[in-house]
């Protein structure tokens, strides 16, 4: 091996050994964990954990608000849409009544007219049978 390999093996040890000498003086250097800073610090992360929480409670309770109403409204569309079949159902029956009243009048309108007019042929028959008869007895 040559000295300047050498060198070079020696000074990554020295480089890694510096590094590792660092992290431990920072380890050492770190706050204890009853310091007031580190104590207000955890505090902090502790409220805005509360608050956080706080929001998603209040959005929870809103999604819930709001599919509540959108129940209640398709509740009251729906009882809606019901009366209105209800309505649309009960004048359709109507108009059936009425359609079948009519009939009944038109057929009862026929019905009179064929009596009329049956009662109008016998009349004219009884007129042209005491033509007849009065003929005959003016021959004899």
């Amino acid at each position: 091996m040559h000295a300047y390999d050498k060198d070079r093996f020696n000074n990554r040890l020295n480089t890694a050994a510096l590094a590792k000498q660092a992290m431990l003086e920072r380890f050492r250097a770190r706050p204890a964990a009853d310091d007031p800073t580190v104590l207000e610090r955890q505090a902090a992360r502790k409220s805005i954990a509360i608050a956080r929480d706080a929001r998603i409670a209040a959005r929870a309770a809103e999604a819930v608000r709001l599919a509540a109403e959108q129940a209640a409204r398709a509740a009251e569309q729906a009882a809606r849409d019901a009366e209105a079949a209800a309505r649309e159902a009960e004048e359709a029956a109507r108009a059936l009544v009425l359609e079948a009243e009519h009939q009944d009048r038109a057929a009862a309108l026929e019905a009179e007219k064929k009596a009329r007019a049956l009662a109008l042929a016998a009349e004219q028959k009884a007129a042209r049978d005491a033509r007849y008869a009065a003929r005959k007895a003016r021959h004899r």
